[in-house]
């Protein structure tokens, strides 16, 4: 097959992962530290061109699991003509896909992407650079604007699933399971922790949990766009002026402040400057891209720092400073 540029956001399609592999000169297992989500890795070679190969199934993906993914939304995306449109910013590194079925026999996807290693950004403690953290806001908001008022007609995340995710519900039920993902049994710690040293933001948080519909009618208030979903630093990298942007598991129709908040909560420990520069500096993005905030802004804001909170709040216990930043969100919102 012919690997497309990084300015190409078509991706191939193939009827199985037999043709989307024709031609492998070599193939090894790899696994990276950001690979959590279950999913399998290779390594292949093809036309003497190096590329990674991503299995992903509902029997060993406990996102597809914890957000409803019965096996076919990410190449339900990849088969539509939604990132056609993606901004030249942004750089999924997706060059083909294929239906992939287990050796258990659930369904999935098979992505074959560029080897983009090398531009992402390494792991570790200490902050970013800002120029990278600076060019990661930008991006969002350019993307958003490429999208506003994007409806998902296609069966992609919705936005009520993304709140259901790292609960301890999720938590209960995959511990019923012998597969030992490591992610579900921290949640579950990391909930138990919020429980001991913060009862009151537990409680409230875990009512949330079993009932977000008041969070979401609020999400669902403001204007809606495509978002990505995951901006965390594992799926992050930059080649020249262009974002690298990997792990397009849980796309959809959400307000645009669903991804700032995330990368806000994600992120906490390498930004390179503060939480409310970091808004501030989206929010000019924003309007500079053409998109007037002033109308929504805050209504929308609060719920999606919220909603970051409830998703992440359980990780956070360990530092006072930072669980008060988001305690204060939480204390300060009222549906």
């Amino acid at each position: 097959m012919t690997v497309m540029t990084p300015s190409a956001h078509a991706v191939a399609v193939f009827e199985s992962v037999e043709s989307l592999l024709e031609g492998a000169e070599q193939r090894e297992d790899w696994k990276t530290a950001d690979s959590l989500s279950g999913s399998r890795f290779e390594r292949v070679v093809i036309d003497g061109v190096p590329l990674v190969v991503k299995y992903s199934s509902l029997e060993n993906d406990w996102i597809m699991r914890a957000t409803g993914d019965l096996g076919g939304r990410q190449l339900r995306l990849l088969t539509s003509p939604v990132l056609e449109t993606l901004p030249t910013c942004i750089d999924h590194a997706i060059v083909g896909c294929a239906p992939f079925t287990d050796l258990g026999g659930s369904r999935g996807v098979a992505l074959l992407m560029r080897d983009v290693s090398d531009a992402m950004i390494p792991s570790g403690t200490e902050p970013i650079e800002m120029q990278q953290h600076r060019g990661f806001i930008q991006d969002m908001a350019t993307m958003h604007a490429a999208y506003w008022g994007f409806h998902d007609d296609g069966g992609l995340c919705p936005l009520s699933h993304r709140y259901v995710m790292l609960t301890p519900t999720m938590a209960e039920l995959e511990a019923e399971t012998p597969r030992g993902d490591p992610v579900p049994p921290a949640v579950a710690d990391g909930w138990r922790r919020l429980h001991e040293r913060c009862p009151a933001d537990a409680r409230r948080l875990r009512k949330l949990a079993a009932e977000p519909w008041p969070l979401v009618a609020a999400l669902q208030a403001g204007p809606q766009t495509f978002i990505h979903s995951d901006w965390k630093l594992g799926n992050l990298g930059r080649d020249g002026s262009r974002t690298i942007l990997l792990d397009w598991d849980r796309p959809g129709e959400a307000p645009p402040l669903v991804d700032l908040a995330w990368y806000l909560a994600v992120n906490c420990d390498r930004l390179p400057e503060t939480k409310e520069a970091t808004i501030d500096a989206y929010r000019s993005a924003l309007e500079s891209a053409g998109i007037p905030t002033t109308a929504w802004w805050d209504g929308q804001l609060a719920p999606a720092l919220v909603g970051a909170f409830l998703q992440l709040g359980w990780s956070k216990t360990g530092d006072a400073t930072e669980f008060g930043w988001w305690s204060e969100r939480l204390a300060a919102w009222r549906p």
